[in-house]
């Protein structure tokens, strides 16, 4: 129905930028809100942000402040952007997207792209 694909992961230094992008593809017209979240090694996977259709955003206290997520409903497309990053940063990262016409609820998961944030 709908398919999630992420790029702009990498190996960043610590107090580096990164931004992260998730293009959504398919049946996208139903797609409400859309987020982010990440899961490191041994850890439990932890929501990071996210963002509703009308562009309100919530932010785990971990990352507030140093995280800024957006999207481009236009392009179908929802981003991250992460500043000051620091290596308790390091996770595989997940786009994910809600569909106003399923149980929820997330009802779409991208792949995961890994961000390594280096001493």
């Amino acid at each position: 129905q709908v398919q999630l694909v992420e790029s702009g992961g990498g190996l960043v230094q610590a107090g580096g930028s990164l931004r992260l992008s998730c293009a959504a593809s398919g049946r996208t017209f139903s797609i409400n809100a859309m987020g982010w979240f990440r899961q490191a090694p041994g850890k439990q996977r932890e929501l990071v942000a996210i963002i509703t259709n009308g562009g309100a955003t919530n932010y785990a206290n971990s990352v507030k402040d140093r995280f800024t997520i957006s999207r481009d409903n236009a392009k179908n497309t929802v981003y991250l952007q992460m500043n000051s990053l620091k290596p308790e940063d390091t996770a595989v990262y997940y786009c994910c997207a809600e569909d106003q016409r399923r149980a929820g609820p997330w009802d779409y998961w991208g792949q995961g792209t890994q961000v390594t944030v280096s001493s």
